[in-house]
């Protein structure tokens, strides 16, 4: 075995110690995270690393290391860094993606589409009225929409945002929570609130809230409205009943687009009800102006661990 092995020995340019400590981490830990996701080994003597391992592990640990490397120049790098950088050139080597057309820009940082399927995603969202982006947890669906929307509302191309999600969770239902509607409702729409904090900052989306620009309302609050000039997300719509998911797309009105996000692998609602989102992947599919991208366990860009959890259960449905 160790005969199919090989070894390349790379310089990293420019050798500056700041940048070298920054990229190896504490106690190597970036090494080490590097060598356990693309099964490789990883030898260091300052600028000079020795790369051993197959042929497709040792391109793309050399090319992860280019990057990370890179970002050091600018960037303090952290596991999690690491992690998303070696995620993106591993998809970037298994799918060659190289269009900075999907680039979004939003007020408070630059977000770059990671992979095929969110490229293809944050495309499909421009030219289409109606997007449903469909997958397991942790692929960029809702991130992606909510970073679209910011930019949308930026350029002027909608006048308002609007974030909705059905109030139901696994085991609970909202009856049982303490305080009043609003403080029941709010820890389901956090997601979308720690978005919209991390791209506009806290006290502008704030403002925009209490101006009604940004509207974050449960599904429910959607019922016999018709929202005009509006880019209009609907998150967590595996939990919605067909009855739902038909009232919330035809709210849709002049210059809106709709963003429909879910994981129809984690349905909580009750009994035998009817997942709402499976049911339009049927009706709707073939459609003009209705585009479907469908996220796999591939594009999990979260801790490492999720994205085994999420191979692992795929595997488990369909064996």
């Amino acid at each position: 075995m160790s005969s199919q092995k090989k070894t390349i020995d790379i310089s990293l340019e420019p050798a500056n110690n700041k940048r070298l400590a920054s990229l190896c981490g504490q106690f190597n830990e970036h090494i080490i995270q590097l060598e356990r996701r693309l099964n490789v080994e990883v030898k260091n003597r300052g600028n000079l690393f020795s790369v051993s391992g197959s042929d497709a592990d040792v391109s793309s640990a050399i090319t992860a290391l280019k990057a990370l490397y890179k970002s050091t120049e600018s960037d303090q790098l952290t596991p999690e860094k690491v992690h998303l950088l070696v995620q993106e050139n591993k998809m970037d080597i298994e799918q060659p993606v190289n269009d900075d057309s999907t680039v979004i820009h939003t007020r408070k940082k630059i977000i770059k589409p990671r992979g095929a399927n969110q490229q293809a995603y944050v495309k499909s969202i421009p030219k289409n009225d109606i997007v449903f982006g469909i997958g397991p947890a942790g692929t960029g669906k809702t991130y992606l929409a909510v970073a679209c929307a910011v930019e949308a509302l930026q350029s002027e191309k909608v006048a308002r945002i609007i974030l909705a999600r059905p109030a139901v969770e696994a085991g609970e239902r909202l009856g049982f929570l303490p305080g009043d509607l609003s403080e029941k409702i709010n820890p389901y729409l956090r997601p979308l609130y720690d978005a919209l904090y991390e791209m506009l900052g806290v006290e502008r989306v704030e403002k925009l809230i209490e101006k009604k620009i940004i509207e974050i309302a449960p599904l429910a609050f959607m019922r016999g409205r018709t929202l005009n000039e509006a880019f209009i997300i609907l998150d967590e719509a595996q939990n919605t009943t067909p009855e739902q998911i038909k009232m919330f797309l035809t709210r849709i009105g002049y210059g809106s687009t709709v963003v429909v996000t879910g994981d129809i692998t984690q349905i909580d609602l009750p009994g035998h009800t009817e997942s709402g989102l499976k049911l339009v992947t049927k009706i709707l599919k073939n459609i003009a102006g209705i585009s479907f991208t469908q996220f796999s366990g591939a594009d999990v860009v979260r801790h490492p661990i999720v994205q085994k959890i999420v191979s692992a259960y795929e595997k488990h449905s369909t064996s």
